[in-house]
C-alpha cells in the first residue's frame, strides 16, 4: 500500500484547522490499493465481479479494476508493459508470452473446464488414435490446440499426425455440422449440435481430461514480488467469492451474467454454460497448485504445455515449471 505523509504547515491554523488536515491525511495513508486485472467474456471469470458486487476486494483493502480486453494477444502485452497489473487466461497461453527478458508467474486457479470443451467427430472416429491422418479442425495458438495436442501426446501421437484445419472454435464446430471436416475441438453449443448430427458423436470432452484447461491468474516476476500482499488478498477475496457462488447460485448467476456480460449476459445463458466449468475455491486451488516442496496437478499441466508448445513452435524457451508457480499465494 502506497503511505505518505504531506507536510502540514501548523503555524499560524487554528487546532480545528489542523486537525481536519490530519485527518485528511490519515485517509490518504490508509486509501484502498489499486489492482487492475485484465479478463475476456467467459463464464469462468464470473466470481470476480461477485468479489466486486459483494464487496469482498473491498474488505480486504483493495480496489480492482477488472479490464475487458478479449484477445490475449491484446492482453497479455499489456501486462507486460506494466498497463495492466494481472491477467487471467488459460496456464498454455501464459508460456506464449514468457521470455527471459520478461519472466511471469503462475498466482492461483480461477476456474477448469469440465466439459464445456471437446471434440466433436464422425462416428467411425471411436478412438484418439482413430484422428490420425484425420481433417481436424482448431484454432491453432489456443487453447483447442494445446487440448488436442495433449491428448494426442496420451497416445503417443503428435500434432502432425492429424490434417489441422486452422478455424475458430465456433466455426471449427460449424464446419464439422456441415461434414467439411471430420474432426472439429470446440465448446458449446457446438458440442451438443456436432454429436446431434446423423455422421457426429462426442468423441471426447474435458471432464475426461481434469487439470488440461484451466484459467490462471498471472502477473509479471517483477509485480508479484513487489505486491506480494496485495497478491494475497486478491486471492482471499476470490476464494470468499467461490464460496459465496455455490451458497447462493442463482443470486450469484445473476450477479456475474451482469458483470461478465457480452454473450452471457442473461442468467439463464450463464448458468447453461457455467455447467461444463468448475471454480476452484481454496480447496481446489491448494490441492492443484501444492507446495513448493510437493507441487500438485498444475505443473504436469505446464510441463504438457511447454512439450506441445515447443512442437508447434510457439515456444522455445527453457523453463523451469516449479520455478513459475508462486506457491505462496494459495498456502
Amino acid at each position: 500500500m502506497e503511505r505518505f505523509w504531506k507536510g502540514l504547515a501548523l503555524k499560524g491554523l487554528a487546532r480545528t484547522a489542523a486537525a481536519a488536515v490530519f485527518v485528511a491525511a490519515a485517509g490518504a495513508a490508509h486509501a484502498e490499493d489499486k489492482i487492475s486485472i485484465g479478463l475476456s467474456t467467459w463464464v469462468g471469470y464470473g466470481p470476480l465481479y461477485i468479489a466486486q458486487d459483494q464487496g469482498f476486494f473491498k474488505d480486504e483493502g483493495l480496489s480492482v479494476d477488472l479490464v475487458k480486453m478479449e484477445d490475449p494477444k491484446t492482453r497479455m502485452p499489456a501486462m507486460i508493459a506494466g498497463r495492466i497489473d494481472m491477467a487471467v487466461t488459460t496456464i498454455d497461453t501464459v508460456l506464449n508470452f514468457y521470455s527471459p527478458k520478461h519472466p511471469l508467474t503462475y498466482l492461483f486457479a480461477l476456474d477448469e473446464s469440465t466439459g464445456g470443451d471437446g471434440i466433436v467427430a464422425d462416428k467411425d472416429i471411436k478412438t484418439i488414435k482413430d484422428l490420425k491422418g484425420k481433417k481436424v479442425a482448431f484454432a491453432e495458438g489456443s487453447v483447442s490446440q494445446f487440448f488436442l495436442g495433449a491428448l494426442l501426446h496420451k497416445e503417443g501421437m503428435k500434432l502432425s499426425d492429424v490434417d489441422a484445419v486452422n478455424m475458430t472454435a465456433g466455426d471449427a464446430g460449424a464446419a464439422f455440422v456441415a461434414g467439411r471436416v471430420q474432426a472439429a475441438v470446440t465448446w458449446e453449443p457446438w458440442l451438443t449440435r456436432g454429436k446431434e448430427t446423423d455422421h457426429g458423436h462426442l468423441l471426447i470432452d474435458s471432464s475426461k481430461a481434469p487439470g488440461l484447461i484451466v484459467d490462471i491468474a498471472t502477473t509479471t516476476d517483477a509485480y508479484a514480488k513487489a505486491h506480494q500482499a496485495d497478491i494475497k488478498k486478491l486471492y482471499k477475496a476470490w476464494a470468499k467469492a467461490v464460496a459465496w457462488q455455490k451458497a447462493n447460485p442463482e443470486k450469484a448467476n445473476a450477479i456475474m451474467a451482469k458483470g461478465v456480460g457480452g454473450w452471457l449476459s442473461k442468467p439463464d445463458v450463464f448458468a447453461e454454460t457455467l455447467s461444463g466449468v468448475t471454480y476452484f475455491g481454496a480447496d481446489k486451488n491448494a490441492s492443484f497448485i501444492g507446495t513448493a516442496d510437493k507441487p500438485g496437478a498444475m505443473i504436469g499441466t505446464i510441463e504438457q504445455a511447454v512439450t506441445i508448445g515447443k512442437e508447434t513452435g510457439q515456444f522455445d524457451q527453457k523453463v523451469d515449471p516449479a520455478k513459475m508457480v508462486d506457491y505462496s499465494v494459495v498456502n
